[in-house]
């Protein structure tokens, strides 16, 4: 497996563009995005556990119900959460780009030049015949502000008549669906399953509101593999449990997580239908691509100027490495020391000690890295010696490992978040101005 450019639009078959509709004031935020498969695709997808969720988030489940989608569009700045036309716009989204992209591909058929040149090129057109119901909807922004299809009526004709799949429109669709990020976040990986070189790609957005419990804040994933629907969900639910339920910026669930992955087939391998050796390699690379979207949305925070990666190992269970991880990088104690660069160790065993479940905290070793070294800071759950001059140079670097060893079992889990700063305060203070 090796990483490559292209983010979404890396795999055979998929393009995208973003465009500004008017959802910002300022015309080079794009705002509103969209990612097209040539062929339909089997679609997976999980979603927010907050009890108020969007209007988007409704539609996704019945238009998925059948495991197959062939459009993402998503726009950014108003998240369409209880707003009271909220469902109708996201359906009449839908239909609107069905119909946008249906009439390209018709267009192109009678021997036009429209943008079916940009979609599938003549030789199949045919493949998007589109109806609504292949089409995922996604939101992201404010909540609580009504939503009119005026800004898709306005966006959705050069959104889809510039579609493309070069590096620069997966990098435009990863734009137009950020809010207070402050960097695109994209990635792609190829690998081979039964001699076929198969790829992923993929775009995230996330700064704030993350504090994750199934996904991530957004996160649309492609792939030009075979697999079923059933075990590309089966795979996407178990890896988020590692990787995107592993996120915390600010401890906040949001209304709007989402993560969506399709997969059309296009690099030809015999369809993974079952376990086995072929859907190993799968995961492994959905594993490297979701993983690296999880320290990217971290690393982002809003605010942040560290990225916090928390290693637990030597635990009794699974459930209990991934929640004391996760217990760790959300603290906010643990966070503003990390700004301050201040080796407060006791700050970390607090947050190992209130981490719900049963296990045993008598026997805890705590390191602390970057790329600057490490150092020791806890032994056997008490003080040891160590050079508070080491220590601050270990964490003035960007990036800061926590490794705790429970010597308790044999299970790990990771954990990304970030470091506390004025500046978090400072963005939710006006985020609505």
């Amino acid at each position: 497996m090796e990483y490559i450019t292209g983010g979404i639009c890396a795999p055979q078959g998929f393009k995208g563009n973003g465009v500004h509709c008017g959802f910002y004031k300022d015309e080079n935020k794009k705002d509103l995005g969209i990612i097209v498969s040539e062929r339909l695709c089997a679609a997976a997808a999980v979603y927010t556990t907050n009890k108020v969720y969007g209007a988007p988030i409704t539609v996704n489940q019945k238009h998925l119900a059948d495991g197959h989608a062939q459009v993402i569009i998503c726009n950014s700045g108003i998240a369409n959460t209880c707003a009271p036309n909220g469902p109708e716009i996201a359906e009449d989204t839908c239909r609107l780009a069905a119909r946008a992209l249906s009439k390209a591909a018709g267009n192109q058929a009678a021997g036009g030049s429209g943008a079916a040149d940009y979609i599938v090129g003549a030789s199949n057109v045919k493949a998007l015949s589109i109806t609504p119901e292949n089409v995922i909807v996604a939101s992201t922004g404010v909540i609580g502000e009504a939503l009119t299809m005026k800004p898709f009526e306005k966006g959705i004709g050069s959104l889809v008549s510039n579609l493309g799949d070069a590096d620069e429109n997966s990098q435009a669709v990863a734009g137009a669906i950020m809010t207070t990020d402050t960097v695109c976040k994209e990635v792609a990986v190829s690998f081979h399953i039964g001699g076929k070189e198969c790829r992923l790609g993929a775009i995230a957005k996330g700064s704030g509101m993350i504090h994750p419990n199934m996904a991530t804040m957004l996160s649309f994933i492609t792939g030009d593999v075979a697999i079923s629907p059933e075990m590309l969900q089966k795979a996407l639910s178990y890896d988020v449990d590692d990787t995107y339920n592993q996120i915390s910026v600010d401890g906040d669930t949001s209304t709007n997580d989402m993560a969506v992955v399709m997969a059309n087939g296009l690099a030809g391998n015999r369809e993974i239908t079952g376990e086995g050796a072929d859907y190993d390699k799968f995961c492994e690379a959905l594993r490297a691509v979701t993983k690296t979207m999880a320290m990217k949305i971290a690393g982002d925070g809003e605010g942040a100027s560290k990225l916090i990666i928390c290693k637990v190992k030597g635990a009794d269970t699974k459930a209990n490495a991934r929640l004391i991880s996760k217990s760790v990088i959300s603290s906010n104690l643990t966070k503003a020391a990390i700004f301050g660069k201040d080796a407060n160790w006791g700050r970390i065993i607090c947050a190992v000690g209130y981490t719900p479940g049963d296990f045993d905290v008598s026997d805890i070793d705590i390191c602390l890295g970057s790329e600057a070294g490490h150092i020791q800071v806890c032994k056997k759950s008490a003080m040891v010696e160590f050079s508070e001059e080491k220590a601050l140079e270990i964490l003035g670097a960007d990036e800061i490992t926590i490794d705790i060893d429970m010597n308790d079992g044999d299970q790990t889990a990771e954990a990304y978040g970030c470091d506390l700063t004025y500046e978090y305060v400072t963005i939710n203070a006006s985020y609505r101005s």
